[in-house]
């Protein structure tokens, strides 16, 4: 694969770093001080979490081969990281090194720290059973900031274009986890020794694989994508803004929804 177009990306990560740290630094993150706090700051996030793994199958069904017979398909070096990134989405290790996807260790995390996990868990039953993911949810018990965080996810997924996808991908998930989880881990850490301990592994496990090669790897996959095409770089922005809104969005309604608990 092409090294990155440094100046193409440095271009994109420019237009999308005001936004950017806003989310970063939302007020979210210093607003949890309480148990219930923390709860309902999950009951919204298990839904990007789940999400986050049809976004990722979506970039594998595109750029690698998913049928029978098998051919190759697209670049090694973007096989290798999207397959690499399914295998830990999918089956990772807990603390105990047992093998969970990371959305089920979201969910035991939830019940450890006493969320509900009635809602989500019910959309996922009923997708499970072949229901479309708009009527399951318009049928969930989820609020309007999380569903429009799901559909657009689903929009992003409908266009069928790697690049849009791609940028997506890396810049409203990969290139923002780390330093968004940073911030709570810290927090979780000094507020509540031990009291969210499946929670503080799960976040750090985000910590230190995606704040590690897999984001070299995701610019490298969008640079490779767009290569010298200047629609796609203008889609990638396009489209890699609109997601970093709906993040912020997202934050937006836990902090309201957290001022309003009576601490």
């Amino acid at each position: 694969m092409s090294k990155v177009n440094n100046t193409q990306i440095s271009l994109l990560q420019n237009k999308l770093e005001s936004v950017r740290i806003d989310i970063v630094n939302h007020p979210v993150f210093k607003s949890m001080t309480t148990p219930q706090d923390v709860c309902v700051f999950m009951e919204s996030h298990v839904w990007a979490v789940w999400d986050f793994m049809s976004l990722l199958k979506a970039l594998q069904r595109n750029l690698t081969c998913t049928d029978v017979p098998w051919i190759p398909r697209g670049n090694a070096e973007i096989r290798y990281l999207i397959n690499e990134i399914v295998t830990g989405e999918e089956s990772d290790v807990d603390e105990f090194g047992q093998r969970w996807s990371h959305y089920e260790m979201y969910i035991q995390a939830m019940q450890q720290s006493g969320a509900n996990t009635q809602s989500i868990g019910d959309f996922v039953d009923n997708v499970a059973s072949g229901m479309s993911v708009n009527d399951a949810l318009q049928q969930a018990d989820i609020n309007p900031a999380a569903r429009e965080f799901v559909e657009f996810t689903f929009e992003i997924i409908a266009t069928g274009k790697p690049h849009i996808i791609a940028a997506v991908f890396t810049f409203g998930r990969e290139d923002l986890i780390p330093d968004m989880f940073t911030h709570i881990v810290s927090d979780l850490r000094n507020q509540f020794p031990n009291k969210f301990s499946k929670l503080d592994y799960y976040l750090q496990r985000h910590i230190d694989v995606d704040g590690d090669h897999h984001g070299q790897l995701a610019l490298e996959m969008v640079s490779g994508l767009c290569g010298t095409d200047s629609t796609k770089w203008e889609e990638a922005q396009f489209y890699s803004i609109k997601a970093l809104h709906f993040r912020k969005n997202l934050w937006d309604h836990v902090f309201d929804q957290v001022s309003l608990v009576v601490n």
